[in-house]
């Protein structure tokens, strides 16, 4: 009788052990992964988008970028026909050469106003000493005419002019205080006038900073992301042009269960693996733990009070910012997707 091979005869039972033993080793490191690990593949790479608006209306003269361009703040993206613009600023400036004339009109007429207040002054001076005179003349006579020494009509000529020059003397100070009455209104056209410069310098400056509103610059640095513009094109004040990708400021949003969440605590580290780079870990450290779920922040969030209650696992979004920002940027696109493992404390 033949002796049997004990190769042949335990072969079955070791490879069984050995498929027993990788199971058991493969569960128990799984095991052993998910209740020391949070885990989700729900995760995509963050950035800003910065939109690009114009402050003026106008017709586009010349766009100076185009798609996926990167860009430097402060860079000229667009320009916008300013011919208009600019010949409403000479016009306000010839505006303004207009209003300085007034301005020197009024005050030559201030100043004529003065002079002839000074001149009505000598010459109520002068009346003064003449009314003054023809008085002691005519008192003087009075006295001659008491002793014979003159005629009748000599005295009443004396008593005449005294009362002439008395008559002129009150004219002129009416005449002062005809031509002093005219002074506050010579000097509100003159403060009228100086308002007037002062306004109409305020729309001259207005004017330029509109002018600077036609060259469209870039409010940051980054990568032009979708370009809505094109030379030739009207555009409205507010209008989005373009928008700019930032490329120097990432971070991962990852949609973690509600049920992962008390697990999470605000510092933990994370490695994370783009789908795009599978053989590439990057690092992480959460930074901070949304305070509604993604369903209830949504346009049209799901109100269960409405009979067709169905309950669903909610997701909580974790912010996870990027430790190696600088080694990483080179790979990192906003919206690419990752899958996300945060190893639990003991």
């Amino acid at each position: 009788m033949e002796k049997e091979n004990p190769i042949k005869k335990y072969l079955p039972k070791l490879i069984l052990f050995a498929v027993l033993a990788f199971g058991a080793y493969f569960g128990y490191t799984k095991y052993s992964y998910a209740t020391t690990h949070e885990d989700t593949d729900n995760a995509q790479v963050e950035t800003y988008f910065v939109p690009v608006l114009p402050r003026m209306a106008g017709y586009v003269k010349i766009v100076n970028v185009k798609d996926y361009d990167l860009i430097k703040k402060d860079e000229v993206l667009a320009e916008i026909d300013s011919d208009e613009a600019e010949l409403v600023l000479a016009e306000l400036n010839a505006d303004l050469i207009q209003s300085q004339t007034e301005i020197e009109n009024a005050k030559a007429n201030i100043n004529n106003l003065n002079v002839t207040i000074n001149s009505a002054n000598a010459n109520l001076r002068a009346n003064f000493l003449r009314r003054e005179k023809a008085k002691k003349d005519a008192e003087r006579d009075a006295f001659l005419l008491a002793d014979n020494a003159i005629t009748r009509k000599q005295n009443e000529d004396s008593k005449s002019n005294a009362e002439i020059l008395s008559a002129q003397y009150e004219a002129g100070q009416e005449d002062i205080l005809t031509a002093k009455s005219r002074m506050p209104i010579l000097q509100a056209a003159l403060h009228k006038a100086e308002s007037a410069i002062a306004l109409k310098k305020v729309k001259i400056e207005q004017q330029k900073l509109r002018l600077t509103y036609s060259k469209v610059y870039a409010p940051t640095s980054g990568r032009i992301g979708k370009k809505n513009v094109e030379s030739g094109q009207f555009i409205q004040a507010g209008q989005p042009l373009m928008t700019i990708v930032q490329d120097n400021n990432f971070w991962v949003v990852a949609n973690f269960k509600e049920t992962q969440v008390k697990n999470l605590k605000i510092g933990d580290l994370a490695d994370m693996t783009l789908d795009a780079y599978p053989d590439v870990v990057i690092k992480g450290k959460i930074v901070s733990i949304a305070e509604a779920t993604g369903a209830k922040s949504s346009l049209l969030p799901a109100d269960n009070a409405s009979g067709n209650f169905v309950k669903v696992t909610q997701r909580v979004p974790v912010k996870i910012e990027i430790v190696d920002l600088e080694k990483n940027k080179a790979m990192l696109r906003a919206g690419l997707s990752l899958d996300v493992s945060v190893p639990l404390k003991n």
